[in-house]
């Protein structure tokens, strides 16, 4: 089949998006290519469908646990076979899952970066045929990059094993962070295919502001259709939709720490419509292709303009006029530079929460590879009499050095191994009726369940059943009591999994040459976020795209900057006809004072966009007798 046939008979779809198809041949070709397409531009078809048309397994690594779960799904629900390896299974999983990806006539082997380097993988390498080794989120490989993950740099060695084409992908990435993943990659030549970073439909707004609830209700009142608000903590969440739905808007929050089905469950409600404003932490939006969203508002300011662009960018995926709206206040900045200060600890302050969470696991030294710590942040810090905030950041930044895989808020899946023989189990007496064909249904489906707790699907065991999540729950739990099975329910919780044996004091490997690097890019890209919300009178659009190594010759006329550069004569003219319109309305009857307007029906009208000086020029027109006062003047 051809690459359009791939894409019309597994996704339904006639042609490809801008960019895909010459991707796409790059790799048939066999060549090596980084591909950078910003948010909505298609990456996963991009390996997809050369992987299908390819002979072997493609290798695609990943450090999204989710969306490679997600993605996998979704590729069996078309007919390909795919599977995935990552933190927290156990090596008997891993053993089986690497078999079946060598022997098993799969097309996709997903694998989490940390698993690169495993003495299983490098022993099943020689007998994976590998098609072509895909790099998703490549800026992780770059020390330049604003998320660096030192186990990246491991897929350097698997090129000196493997020969295969290699596909790096990133919707984010500087110029001199596409240089250095084509060296650590080890690229053959050169081959950059570089989407425009521009959205002509989108209108970039920053808003100095203190009353942050107004103006998002303004722009929830003002703009048409379905939007994010992203915010800082989960806390903030939750309280900011509670205020969105008593003034009135359908919204609901998303976080991390809410249980998978909730989560899945809201996501759902917000691409269907029926919530319409989603508020959230950035956990929300990975993988998300909702094409209608009309507004994304950051009401704290982000930490990068990577992560900006990237959560900004999914407003407008259909092309249609949508808005970007950051909204910003001085203890922002403040916040900013605390967070900019806590996310580096001294090195002396690492070495020691390092110790201090095997000390919590109770793991001695030369012990722990493979360990899977379920930690939790708040009981740990009362435990060692700590601050929450900097050994979160000194979690972070071991996962960095290489220390530890971090999976914070994970949903770790159900677990079931049969504890009564085989030969035994049809003579055991239940309590249940049910049970006999839960348990035909689970050996049915997983294989090692007499050998090892298997993960299993819960609602693919319910619907099998015909059962609900509750009563399957309960028909394990009893399965457990009455000792057939052994039974470990789902969890969510944040997870650390040890990567090697505890080190020795004053072995622990944490380079100052890269603490400092890291410390200062990451500062760099906190100064970049303050200049753009805060001095730059430069043209939004411009200044973003600047960042990211585009020159735009032209202002993009559609951003708050923009607007204000023009014509006051224009503001007065377009102010004079929304009063027109409201005074006209009022004198129909369609407000409580006829033939009057308020200042809030000139900030609705004028939406998110209005420039920040219309009250001044209102007033000069009102005092020049050119328009009549409002009612709420």
């Amino acid at each position: 089949m051809t690459a359009n046939e791939v894409l019309q008979t597994y996704w339904g779809y006639g042609s490809f998006r801008p960019l895909q198809e010459e991707i796409i041949n790059q790799a048939l070709e066999g060549r090596d290519v980084l591909a950078v397409l910003p948010t909505g531009g298609g990456k996963s078809v991009c390996f997809q469908v050369p992987g299908i048309m390819m002979e072997g397994i493609a290798l695609v690594v990943t450090p999204l646990i989710a969306l490679m779960k997600d993605q996998v799904q979704n590729l069996k629900e078309r007919g390909v076979r795919a599977i995935a390896i990552h933190s927290g299974m156990s090596p008997r999983e891993v053993d089986l899952a690497l078999n079946n990806a060598a022997y098993g006539d799969y097309k996709f082997l997903y694998l989490s970066p940390e698993r690169l380097k495993t003495r299983v993988f490098h022993a099943y390498l020689s007998v994976l045929n590998i098609s072509m080794i895909v790099v998703d989120e490549a800026h992780c490989i770059s020390q330049w990059g604003y998320d660096f993950r030192p186990s990246y740099l491991d897929i350097g060695l698997i090129r000196k094993r493997v020969d295969a084409p290699v596909m790096a992908l990133t919707a984010t990435a500087t110029p001199l962070v596409c240089d250095d993943i084509m060296e650590r990659l080890e690229f053959r030549e050169r081959n950059i295919i570089k989407g425009g970073f521009e959205r002509p439909n989108l209108s970039y707004i920053v808003r100095e502001a203190q009353d942050k609830v107004g103006q998002i209700l303004a722009v929830c009142n003002g703009v048409d259709g379905s939007g994010i608000v992203y915010v800082r903590s989960r806390s903030g969440a939750e309280e900011l939709s509670a205020q969105l739905r008593q003034a009135g808007v359908s919204a609901s929050f998303y976080h991390a720490g809410m249980g998978a089905m909730l989560r899945a469950q809201r996501q759902e409600q917000w691409k269907s419509g029926s919530i319409r404003v989603m508020v959230c932490t950035n956990a929300f939006g990975m993988g998300i292709d909702k094409a209608d969203v009309r507004f994304v508002i950051h009401a704290d300011i982000p930490e990068s303009p990577e992560a900006y662009f990237q959560e900004s960018g999914r407003a407008g995926r259909d092309g249609q006029h949508s808005w970007a709206v950051l909204l910003w206040n001085s203890t922002d900045i403040r916040r900013l530079r605390q967070i900019q200060e806590a996310s580096f600890p001294t090195l002396e302050y690492l070495e020691d929460i390092y110790h201090k969470v095997h000390i919590y696991a109770d793991i001695p030294y030369e012990q722990g590879i493979g360990r899977e710590i379920r930690i939790d942040i708040p009981e740990f810090c009362k435990r060692f009499k700590l601050q929450q905030a900097p050994v979160y950041y000194a979690i972070k930044y071991l996962e960095r050095e290489g220390h530890w895989a971090f999976a914070e808020d994970t949903d770790l899946d159900t677990r079931v191994m049969i504890s009564v023989a085989r030969e035994a189990l049809y003579s055991v007496d239940l309590p249940d009726p049910r049970m006999p064909g839960l348990l035909e249904a689970l050996m049915r489906t997983y294989t090692g369940l007499f050998s090892y707790a298997v993960p299993i699907d819960e609602g693919f065991i319910a619907a099998k059943c015909g059962l609900s999540i509750s009563e399957l729950r309960q028909l394990l739990y009893g399965l457990s009591v009455n000792h057939v099975i052994r039974y470990i329910p789902t969890v969510h919780a944040n997870v650390i999994y040890v990567l090697h044996d505890r080190l020795y004091p004053g072995n622990v490997q944490l380079s100052p040459q890269r603490y400092e690097l890291l410390k200062s890019t990451f500062g760099s890209r906190v100064d970049t976020m303050i200049e753009y919300v805060q001095e730059t009178s430069e043209c939004r659009t411009r200044f973003l795209l600047r960042y990211f190594g585009e020159e735009k010759p032209d202002d993009c006329g559609r951003c708050d900057l923009c607007r204000e550069n023009r014509s006051p004569d224009r503001l007065k003219a377009r102010l004079r006809e929304i009063i027109d319109g409201l005074v006209s309305g009022s004198a129909s009857g369609t407000q409580d004072h006829p033939g009057s307007y308020t200042l809030q029906g000139i900030r609705t009208a004028l939406g998110p966009a209005a420039p920040k000086d219309w009250p001044a020029v209102l007033r000069v027109m009102i005092d020049d007798g050119d328009v009549p006062p409002p009612s709420d003047f």
